[in-house]
């Protein structure tokens, strides 16, 4: 039987101090339908996140939008007190009017407002890691940043990260405070936040790619994608997986499940050992595809 252990993943410092295995869990599918109040099963997400410390996995990404609220309240409930060495990520600047609407609102009382009550509803004495959800268009880029600044000042939060930004907005943001991490989507098949991810390596910054286990479906187009599953048996999504954490040190996949099942099945990736021909290989597929 694969051994369940997230820290056969690897580790990354994010910030320079908060270690934590690579092989990270995201939180936005213990909601409901259109990630929009609480889960269908609500005990099968609880058994979920009770199931994390077990297998090692100690950084947990999560959103106040994710309901909203539901699953940062079901994270507090279910698994405060942390154990050592969990780190818990929130994100804010996104507001929701319904199921699968998502709207960008970074003013800095929203901003402050919503970093403070994470920290009820999480239950911590400051955000270890706290993301901005998405530039707001409609909002001084300066505004936002200085509300962000001010949160670290107060103590807050320590480390801050940004999501689905360029690397010109990286270096923006870097004249108020030091960026931690960047959440970008990126996986085997689509690698538009490359030159995100490389200068993410050069710069020792956490990059956590959201939907990391899209494969294109690519066991049914590639008969060379289908060999590499059958010599590790298995499956898709654990193979386009397993790429992700060789293709960077510094890179933190979330895959994210509200049952436990999927956990278990995307924990064991971690000890998948694709050999340098195996990544060449699937490197080359999800380019052509």
């Amino acid at each position: 039987m694969t051994e369940l252990d997230a820290s056969l993943s690897g580790t990354f410092a994010i910030g320079g101090d908060l270690t934590v295995n690579r092989l990270g869990f995201g939180a936005m599918r213990i909601t409901g339908k259109g990630i929009w109040g609480p889960p269908e099963d609500p005990e099968e997400a609880k058994a979920t996140l009770r199931r994390l410390p077990e297998l090692n996995v100690n950084f947990v990404d999560t959103a106040e939008s994710y309901g909203p609220y539901i699953s940062e309240e079901l994270i507090g409930e279910v698994l405060a007190p942390y154990s050592k060495g969990t780190i818990i990520a929130t994100k804010s600047g996104l507001t929701r009017t319904g199921p699968d609407q998502w709207h960008q609102l970074g003013r800095p009382e929203f901003l402050r407002q919503g970093a403070i009550q994470s920290l009820r509803r999480l239950k911590v004495e400051v955000i270890d890691l706290w993301q901005l959800h998405r530039i707001d268009t409609k909002t001084p880029r300066e505004d936002q940043f200085g509300a962000i600044q001010q949160l670290q000042k107060d103590g807050i939060v320590r480390h801050v990260g940004l999501s689905e930004v360029s690397v010109e907005d990286i270096k923006e943001a870097q004249k108020y405070f030091k960026v931690a991490t960047i959440q970008n989507m990126y996986n085997l098949v689509s690698r538009k936040a490359e030159d995100v991810l490389e200068y993410c390596e050069a710069n020792n910054i956490g990059f956590i790619p959201w939907r990391p286990i899209d494969g294109g479906n690519l066991e049914s187009t590639s008969s060379e994608f289908k060999a590499i599953m059958d010599k590790h048996q298995a499956s898709a999504s654990q193979i386009a997986l397993a790429w992700m954490l060789k293709r960077s040190p510094v890179m933190l996949p979330i895959p994210g499940t509200g049952k436990v099942k999927h956990l278990e099945e995307n924990v064991a990736t971690a000890a998948i050992q694709l050999s340098d021909e195996d990544f060449k290989t699937l490197d080359a597929i999800g380019r052509k595809a």
